[in-house]
This record gives structure tokens, C-alpha cells and sequence, in this order.
């Protein structure tokens, strides 16, 4: 019998082989989705991580209560780079965005003392900011105003949802698809072997025997249409960060790309060991005559 497995293995090297390709090709294009899906979210809170606060402050509010304004907000944990601005660096930050010079026709600065802030990317939707604001306002009577990009939070917002719809719809369905195809391939490859093992059942071979060398052999081949696409990957993602575009390497992620390679092992040998066994489990249920 051990004969025969050994046999088995070398008759179904070409389909094997097939059934690599097939099942790398599959995991491929599902690494690059969710390669695409990484440097989204990635950029999405790049984007949402500048977007900056400005709380005013009254004019003629003293030092002492601005800095204890400061240290108020710094000690949040919606607030990233807290920065006191003066009513001179408020001037260069004015005249830095190529206005006109005021002190043509006036005689002071009329742009006010502010403490600003980033926002953590979480704390970018409207409820959170409106929440903030009413805090800010309420807890410091120094506070006259607060400011931030109201228009261009509600488009990110909008346009996060959008994208999240969409790439969720299409993770699903190919999802779906490759388990499907993965399936398929692995049928085909196991078509060949149905006769032996029948065979291998017909002269006494128990299930567990039969089936160990070919499942063996699924993990193998899972695992290595998984390296195959892995390796793919990062050929891509080194290709586009370092000739197309060198933007991205800064928003690479090193843990959620190997959490993602690890998936596509893990779904690789899961799949093809799964439809290798209901393979095995299919031709030993079945007749002689219908295997014909």
C-alpha cells in the first residue's frame, strides 16, 4: 500500500503543479486586495491626522490661564501637538499663506492669541468634534471660539464610508469566489487519483491511510501556493513603493502586511486541505463503475 501512495504521488505531480498555480493565482489577487484595503485605512488616517483645532482665546485672557488652557488640552486624548500661537506667529502663519500685508491701512494685528491641536484620527467625526467644542467652551471662559475644517470633515467622513462600502462588497465576493475556484482546482487535481484510491480501499486500506498522504500533500501544496503568492506580493508592493510610487513606503505597515500574509497561509492549507479530504471522502463513498 505504501507502494501505491508513492506511486500516487509521482502520477500527480502535473496536476499538483496545475493546482499551485491555480490556488497562487487566487491567494494573489486576494493579498493585493488586501493590500489596497491596508494603505487605505493607512491613508485615511494620514488624512484625518491633519485635521487641526483652533481654539481663540480672548483678547487680553492672561498668560496664566492660557497656559493652563494648554496643559487642559495637551492632557486629552483627542489632542496631538498642542502649540500656544501668539498674535505674531499668527501674522507669519497669515502672511506664510500669501495675503496681503494688513499693515497698510492698519496699526495693530488683529488676528487673535489661539491655542491649535491635531486631532487623533479616531475623534474625526462630527459628534466627536461638536463634543469637544462644547468642552472646550464650557470649561475655559478664556475660550472664545473654536474653529476646524468643518467642509472637508464631512467630505473625508462621507467619502471613508464610501470607500469602505465598496472595498467590504468586493473583499466578499472574492472572497467567495476564490474559495470557490480553490475548490475547483483542488477536484481537478484529485480527479486523477480517483482510481487508486478505490483501489487502495478495495484491498483493505482504511480511510485514515488513504487519505494521510494526499492531505499531507494539500498542506504542502496550500502552503506553497502561499509563499508563491507572498512572494508576488511583495514584488509588487516593492515595485510600486520604490518606481511608481515612493509615497507609499511611508505608509507601509509592517505588522498588518505580515498579519496578512499569515492569513493567506492559513487560508491556503485551509482550503486545499479541506477539499482535499471531502475529495478523498467522495471517491471512497462512490462506486467502481461511477468513477468511470
Amino acid at each position: 500500500m505504501a507502494t501505491i501512495s508513492r506511486t500516487s504521488m509521482k502520477r500527480s505531480k502535473p496536476s499538483y503543479f496545475m493546482s499551485i498555480l491555480g490556488v497562487a493565482l487566487v491567494l494573489f489577487i486576494l493579498g493585493i486586495l488586501g493590500w489596497i484595503v491596508i494603505n487605505a485605512s493607512k491613508l485615511e488616517n494620514y488624512f484625518k491626522g491633519n485635521v487641526q483645532l483652533h481654539a481663540f482665546i480672548r483678547e487680553g485672557s492672561p498668560k496664566k490661564d492660557i497656559d493652563s488652557l494648554q496643559r487642559f488640552i495637551a492632557a486629552k486624548p483627542y489632542a496631538r501637538d498642542v502649540e500656544y500661537i501668539t498674535k505674531e506667529k499668527a501674522r507669519q502663519k497669515f502672511m506664510g499663506d500669501n495675503n496681503e500685508d494688513w499693515q497698510k491701512v492698519l496699526d495693530y494685528n488683529p488676528l487673535p492669541e489661539s491655542v491649535d491641536f491635531f486631532l487623533d484620527p479616531s475623534y474625526v467625526v462630527k459628534d466627536s468634534i461638536d463634543a469637544i467644542i462644547s468642552e472646550l467652551q464650557q470649561a475655559n471662559f478664556i475660550v472664545s471660539e473654536v474653529q476646524y475644517p468643518d467642509a472637508v470633515v464631512s467630505s473625508l467622513n462621507s467619502l471613508v464610508r464610501k470607500i469602505e462600502i465598496v472595498l467590504l462588497v468586493i473583499a466578499a465576493v472574492l472572497t467567495l469566489i476564490a474559495i470557490i475556484l480553490i475548490d475547483n482546482t483542488i477536484r481537478l487535481a484529485m480527479f486523477s487519483n480517483r482510481f487508486l484510491i478505490k483501489t487502495m480501499q478495495m484491498v483493505g486500506a482504511t480511510r485514515w491511510f488513504i487519505s494521510r498522504p494526499f492531505t499531507s500533500k494539500a498542506i504542502l501544496n496550500g502552503l506553497s501556493s502561499a509563499l508563491l503568492a507572498i512572494a508576488a506580493i511583495l514584488f509588487i508592493v516593492y515595485g510600486v513603493e520604490n518606481w511608481w510610487l515612493p509615497e507609499l513606503a511611508a505608509l507601509r505597515d509592517n505588522l498588518w502586511l505580515s498579519l496578512l500574509f499569515l492569513g493567506l497561509i492559513l487560508m491556503g492549507i485551509s482550503i486545499t486541505f479541506i477539499s482535499t479530504q471531502r475529495s478523498v471522502t467522495k471517491y471512497l463513498k462512490m462506486k467502481l463503475d461511477d468513477l468511470y
